[in-house]
């Protein structure tokens, strides 16, 4: 199929699902889109078992979509942006040790705590994993998705304080994040691990210089767009700033994912505070918002169709449940340590620790970073315990965490 063919396939089924679930299951777009291309997996498989060949020209749509590259490569850098460009700076800045010590220290403490832990129930289960993979395991799993995070927290009814505390996490962790997994599948393949040294040169490189990158563009934006009125000319300025820094920063071994998300914070905060708020502004708002709709739309439903090129043993099912409790216990640590030393600094509200452990929810770039590990039986099995625990992340917690604050906020 060519690439139009195959982004025709997928607006129609994201169409379809998204008329199905507003018809019917009336959950929030993203997650119903996901539900429903779960059941149509689901089926799809069944009518390949009936001897109706539905499930090869399904996984030729998926290898042809390749979800890691698709995401990695293209959609996560505009969803980034629009998450970013609508996020109050002034309110990151007020919980900017919160941030950084989650979004750094929590992703390590949560990477070891995964790799350990998984690395005994996986050999206890009779599917031994070896411990520097159940590390490279830790790395991809343990940072939450920004894409997901932001989608569940527009109808949570999270406190301010804390919608900031994890919208600013899942924002800068994938900057830590990828150099973790980078690491951990360099020592996974059997190369050389870095040193201490090392690993803080790669994390300065990596990290400070997508953030002077992501200020440099953004700065450079504003800029132009301050002095222009055209809504055409100042979509067109901002889209040369997505793909521009996240092409650049890729190119020059810097983290896109931050060099995008600080260009978008500090382009939307210059706009929020010009005194006037005029058409062309409100229409790249307008603008955003309905992108930002259309590729979660997509990207959730990919996260749905990709159960037809999971590896279906009851082995690595009974795994992947287990799995679950194993990142919830590595996500619980990894708060409550850090939250734990930041109560002596600041305030935080009751159930603070419990809400940050539930609203940390994982998505499609776990499972992006798991279908780009190399073929073989060791990916097969970090790629089920990474689907298990987004599908509950996404649909047990994600749908929950409204619950959980209203039930806090009652016996608070």
């Amino acid at each position: 199929m060519t690439l139009f063919q195959i982004l025709a396939v997928l607006l129609a089924l994201a169409a379809v699902f998204a008329f199905l679930n507003q018809r019917y299951l009336r959950l929030p777009t993203a997650t119903g889109v996901m539900t429903v291309g779960l059941m149509f997996s689901v089926l799809v498989i069944l009518f390949g078992e009936l001897g109706i060949p539905l499930d090869d020209w399904a996984r030729a749509l998926l290898r042809g979509a390749k979800f890691d590259q698709a995401l990695l490569h293209g959609m996560l850098s505009f969803l980034l942006f629009a998450g970013a460009l609508h996020v109050d700076l002034n309110h990151l800045a007020r919980h900017k040790w919160t941030i950084f010590l989650l979004a750094s220290v929590g992703v390590v403490l949560s990477t070891l705590i995964v790799g350990v832990c998984s690395w005994w129930v996986l050999a206890w289960v009779g599917a031994p994993l070896p411990l520097r993979w159940c590390f490279l395991f830790g790395a991809l799993i343990s940072p939450t998705d920004p894409i997901a995070v932001l989608a569940t927290l527009k109808s949570a009814g999270v406190p301010a304080n804390l919608e900031a505390a994890i919208t600013g996490e899942s924002l800068f962790n994938d900057g830590f994040a990828f150099v973790v997994f980078l690491v951990t599948l360099g020592a996974a393949l059997g190369g050389k691990v870095p040193e201490a040294h090392e690993l803080i040169d790669l994390l300065l490189v990596e990290v400070g210089g997508g953030l002077l990158l992501g200020l440099l563009i953004g700065s450079i934006a504003y800029r132009m767009i301050s002095v222009v009125s055209s809504y055409h000319v100042e979509v067109i300025i901002t889209l040369a700033v997505v793909t521009g820094a996240y092409a650049l920063a890729d190119a020059l071994h810097l983290s896109g994912p931050i060099a995008v998300v600080v260009a978008g914070l500090l382009v939307g905060d210059h706009r929020r505070r010009l005194t006037r708020v005029d058409a062309p502004r409100a229409q790249l708002d307008t603008f955003y918002e309905l992108g930002d709709e259309i590729l979660n739309v997509i990207l959730f439903m990919l996260i749905g169709l990709e159960v037809l090129v999971l590896p279906f043993t009851w082995e690595f099912l009974f795994a992947g449940a287990l799995l679950i409790p194993t990142a919830l216990l590595a996500r619980l640590i990894s708060v409550g340590l850090p939250i734990g030393v930041l109560r002596f600094t600041g305030e935080f509200s009751r159930g603070t620790v419990q809400i940050l452990t539930w609203g940390g929810l994982r998505g499609g770039v776990s499972v992006a970073l798991a279908l780009s590990l190399p073929a073989g039986s060791q990916r097969d099995l970090i790629l089920a315990g990474t689907y298990a625990i987004v599908l509950f992340s996404i649909l047990v917690q994600g749908l929950t965490l409204g619950r959980l604050v209203r039930y806090l906020q009652r016996t608070g």
